[in-house]
């Protein structure tokens, strides 16, 4: 999901040398990225009034004001860094929408739950059935409907870390670092997440290694 990290090095080491453009192109090649990160995290009724692609732009041109102190003391790799920021925004988000409007946002109509990413409904057909052949387009919407029901059934820690492993494709160290715990408390904390969904999903559970 996110751009190959030697083009971002590359991009990194332009920019400090005073690369305008490279800026530019980093920031850029990451945009969508965010906006997948971002749509997955919005609650429902908050993202039929912020658009995903407004947050990403509010993140990028913050990241562009303080590009100069990650580039001095870079403590992540850049697309950590830029998703943090992201994180941050969507709290954000949802304390500003879910808080002083809270009442009139729930009087809304809610028109169901957002089709999810692609790789995420791939992920949900493996854990169902690993052996799952393309399915018919109705089946792909109920397989959308369900997924998304089973996450909304996980406590947000184990739904991030989930959507930090299977759709965003971090791999556990990477998910370490963004949380701030160890390797081992961070795969450990992602064995429990996917049994968990997969309970809720009805699959079997997972072997222990």
């Amino acid at each position: 999901m996110w751009p190959q990290e030697d083009d971002t090095q590359q991009l990194l080491a332009n920019a400090r040398g005073g690369d305008a453009v490279a800026v530019n192109q980093l920031l850029d090649r990451h945009r969508e990225a965010l906006r997948r990160m971002v749509s997955l995290r919005l609650d429902r009724m908050v993202a039929r009034r912020v658009d995903a692609s407004d947050v990403v732009q509010d993140v990028l041109l913050e990241a562009n004001s303080r590009l100069s102190d990650y580039l001095r003391d870079p403590r992540m790799p850049f697309h950590l860094w830029l998703r943090h920021l992201a994180r941050d925004r969507v709290i954000e988000m949802h304390r500003q929408h879910r808080g002083a409007q809270r009442r009139s946002v729930e009087r809304e109509v809610d028109a169901g739950p957002a089709a999810p990413d692609a790789s995420a409904v791939d992920f949900a057909a493996r854990l169902v059935d690993r052996e799952l052949t393309p399915a018919a387009e109705n089946m792909r919407r109920e397989l959308h409907r369900t997924f998304l029901e089973a996450l909304e059934k996980l406590d947000e820690d184990d739904r991030d870390i989930i959507l930090m492993r299977h759709v965003e494709q971090l791999g556990n160290g990477e998910v370490a670092l963004a949380l701030g715990l160890s390797p081992a408390a961070a795969g450990m904390r992602h064995l429990r997440a996917l049994r968990k969904l997969r309970a809720s999903l009805g699959a079997p559970d997972l072997p222990v290694d």
